[in-house]
């Protein structure tokens, strides 16, 4: 369920998915049932694409184009100018916001035309294509989650443009499929994205997304013989959904519908998300029938999700204001209700409780005894800590398990009636260890390799339980443990193979970059055994840095086709802003420290550039969502130390962000333009707000921006493509078209897919297209060659 921080999460300029019952981790790997990267655009038949390009070898670009590139020309609208707090800001662009005008719809189109042109110049694009292809063709399986007497799991057999649901009734049992979406669209981009199963393994409620869009129609199927049902819930969207456990019905989060006579293009729209609601809906009847069981009309940016506890009794309620991890905690006892859910109708609500009614910390529950609950939580702690309380004494808290002095708790989920599967954050890798639940005392460590813990899928009345793992060099394994003995009996359950791939060709290592303050910011570098450090190498660095995301250890396809027929070398950056060592690294990268966030990442290049990795001309930088915020001010901050810019749906325009679908739950990292001192933090970093010529800026007539790329999707309705579409704009104005025979040469491209969101339900074939059109620019940008 989305719960509490997780909940908060899918708020975020990032995407993840989860399901009833199974704890998945949010970051920018990739499960072991989808290998695909955080926030990959693509390219099909359909697709805008925005580029653009020039040459110049200044600040070690290659040429992309035989001849100068006549970019676009379009209006600057110089009317547009708003007042912050006593100080003008133009937004000539301001037009550009408007997702459905025809003049944006030229832009568009006239950005695409250049692009391609461009693009089929980059020498490696189809011998990328062909082997990202071939390389990405193998089998993926998901954790197996259990319901009823029945198991599900998660598989695709290699290129389906999305994963389908399978189902046994024993783990050694025939599976059969339950759901395949790739039969709902015939391009592939209908995915499916919330998903639980009923108590008594009798039903399914699956959610389905088009097109990338974070707005979901939920469904329901009879899982015996396979019939979807009449029910169809509408505009829900950040929600999850969990089955009460008498079976009749499932609560889910929604907003409200379109007013009467609105033309709204479901994930294409600009207006803010507000009044998000709280409903129960009864198996067999109509959306118009379902119990509204809470809402915060005083408060509309507010967003809510509840989950129902594994005992049935009852049903809790995290509300959250923004992204932080902090959350309101409610609950109601289903089993006082006189009439039911059905009688609390008329009253528009249940008689919640409000335990804890503050945003002051994160509180997940994690497993109750009837009034006796069990919380994850960071009050105190910015590292996290277990704590207990019984809801008829809501004033006594007593500690489980306390904060680490290094490590950060990051999960726990309970087992085996009377025990907790834990996971611990250690410098970004994960720690397992089985607790007990009641004394929070250690009783076995569980072996697992140096990496990432994605899920752990149990369930407390069983004995046996799952683990997704990975790694830079493990493409996936489920490992299986059994505590039936006292013991745990921990052994691989499926591994995930793919042909051709030999980890034995490769080597990671972890450093420890000092920051512009001192701060050591922890760095992995994965790159092919051996290589001499003579700064010849291609290198990719990558980085978030906020909303509390961990970046840790993932296998990636396009990664490791890069490393093995580009020689690149690959770094992962764990900067300020995540969620590495807790709360107090989170905050030393957002709200008025966010800069720090800008400093740990060109640290990183720097560090790479005199350990001997690579060279200005061949570091290209790459984030996406808040990471493309960050490669947009660091490529602003620091043009001369890059030599490849790839920023990914990125929010560009830091004064306004706020505006658009749930951007207002972004101000928590970021503040708001709306207070006079959170405009001075914004507008010195804000990408549309700080391009400069560097020409300009230095002694050095040469100096331009290195090669970049741009990239956006149309029904990208979390951080809508207008931030891209404007910075394109801005750039290509400012550093081009308003100089006559400007020194920028250097391409600035955009690229924005049709039929395609923030990067959540991508299909197969899009996500391939997307990493032979960025990646083969990287490598002409770069100046890497082929290996074959």
């Amino acid at each position: 369920m989305l719960s509490c921080a997780h909940h908060a999460r899918a708020l975020l300029p990032t995407t993840t998915a989860k399901s009833s019952r199974i704890f998945t981790r949010l970051k920018h790997s990739s499960t072991t049932w989808n290998n695909v990267e955080h926030l990959t655009c693509i390219k099909t038949h359909h697709t805008f694409r925005l580029f653009s390009t020039s040459t110049s070898p200044s600040m070690g670009s290659v040429s992309l184009s035989d001849v100068p590139l006549q970019y676009p020309s379009f209006r600057r609208d110089e009317s547009v100018v708003d007042n912050y707090h006593g100080v003008p800001v133009p937004d000539p662009y301001r037009w550009l916001e408007d997702p459905d005008s025809e003049e944006v719809k030229e832009f568009v189109k006239k950005q695409v035309e250049l692009t391609e042109s461009v693009l089929n110049k980059c020498e490696t694009r189809e011998k990328l294509h062909e082997k990202l292809t071939k390389f990405y063709d193998y089998p993926k399986y998901g954790v197996p989650f259990r319901e009823g007497d029945k198991y599900f799991y998660f598989h695709n057999t290699g290129l389906q443009p999305q994963k389908v649901l399978y189902m046994q009734d024993s783990l050694d049992g025939e599976a059969e499929v339950l759901l395949d979406p790739n039969g709902l669209s015939e391009d592939g981009t209908i995915a499916l994205s919330t998903y639980a199963v009923s108590e008594d393994a009798k039903y399914l409620a699956y959610a389905l997304s088009s097109s990338g869009s974070d707005w979901n129609t939920v469904k329901v199927m009879r899982i015996d013989d396979k019939k979807v049902e009449p029910d169809t819930l509408s505009w829900v969207k950040f929600s999850g959904i969990s089955w009460t456990n008498d079976c009749k019905g499932f609560f889910y989060s929604r907003y409200p519908a379109p007013k009467e006579g609105e033309n709204l293009d479901a994930g294409t729209e600009t207006n803010a998300n507000l009044d998000h609601q709280l409903y129960y809906h009864f198996l067999g009847t109509d959306q118009s029938e379902d119990i509204l069981c809470w809402e915060n009309p005083d408060n509309p940016q507010y967003t809510l999700g509840a989950s129902v506890t594994e005992d049935g009794k009852y049903v809790l309620l995290y509300i959250n204001e923004g992204c932080d991890p902090v959350n309101k905690f409610y609950y109601c006892d289903l089993s006082t209700l006189p009439g039911g859910i059905k009688g609390c109708k008329e009253s528009k609500r249940l008689p919640f409780i409000k335990l804890i009614d503050n945003f002051e910390a994160m509180y997940h529950a994690i497993a109750n005894d009837d009034t006796v609950f069990t919380f994850l939580t960071n009050k105190n702690a910015p590292k996290y800590k277990l704590v207990r309380v019984d809801l008829n004494e809501p004033n006594t808290w007593t500690e489980v398990i306390p904060q680490s002095e290094n490590d950060v708790l990051d999960t726990a989920v309970a087992v085996n009636e009377s025990q907790i599967v834990v996971s611990y954050m250690s410098d970004c890798k994960h720690v397992l260890q089985l607790r007990d639940l009641k004394s929070g005392a250690l009783l076995h460590n569980l072996p697992i390799s140096i990496g990432s813990v994605d899920a752990v899928s149990a369930r407390r009345k069983d004995s046996l339980f799952f683990i997704a793992f990975t790694s830079f060099l493990t493409p996936g394994t489920i490992y299986q443990c059994n505590l039936e003995s006292g013991v745990p009996d921990l052994k691989i359950f499926r591994e995930i193979v793919v042909p051709g791939f030999d980890q034995t060709e490769f080597q990671v290592s972890q450093v420890f970059v000092a920051s512009k303050d001192g701060t050591k910011i922890p760095m992995f570098v994965v790159a092919k055994k051996d290589i001499v450090l003579d700064g010849s190498h291609p290198c990719l660095l990558y980085g978030y840095g906020g909303f509390n995301v961990s970046l840790t250890p993932y296998f990636s396809v396009s990664r490791t086709v890069l490393m093995r027929h580009l020689g690149l070398v690959f770094c992962l950056a764990n900067i300020r802003g995540g969620g590495e060592y807790g709360e107090e690294w989170h905050k030393d990268g957002s709200l008025a420290k966010k800069q720090n966030c800008f400093d740990d990442f060109i640290s990183c290049g720097e560090y790479l550039i005199s350990s001997g990795y690579t060279q200005s001309k061949k570091l290209a930088i790459e984030g996406g969502s808040n990471g493309g915020t960050l490669v947009g001010a660091c490529l602003n901050q620091r043009p001369d130390l890059f030599g490849c810019v790839l920023a990914h749906v990125g929010v560009m325009d830091m004064l306004r962000f706020h505006k658009f679908t749930i951007g207002h739950a972004w101000t928590s990292d970021y503040g708001c333009s709306d207070k006079e001192e959170e405009f001075q933090w914004l507008i010195k970093y804000s990408p549309l707000h700080n391009v400069r010529r560097p020409w300009e800026q230095s002694n050095d007539i040469s100096r331009q921006y290195p090669p970049t790329l741009l990239l956006t999707a149309d029904h990208d309705d979390r951080v809508v493509p207008l931030h891209t579409l404007k910075l394109l704009a801005t750039m290509q104005y400012v550093l081009c078209t308003s100089v006559e025979n400007s020194p920028q040469t250097n391409p600035i491209l955009g690229r924005i897919d049709c039929k395609a969101g923030h990067g959540s339900g991508r299909p197969t074939k899009k996500v391939i297209d997307e990493w032979a059109d960025s990646y083969s620019f990287m490598a002409k940008a770069v100046g890497a060659t082929w290996i074959d």
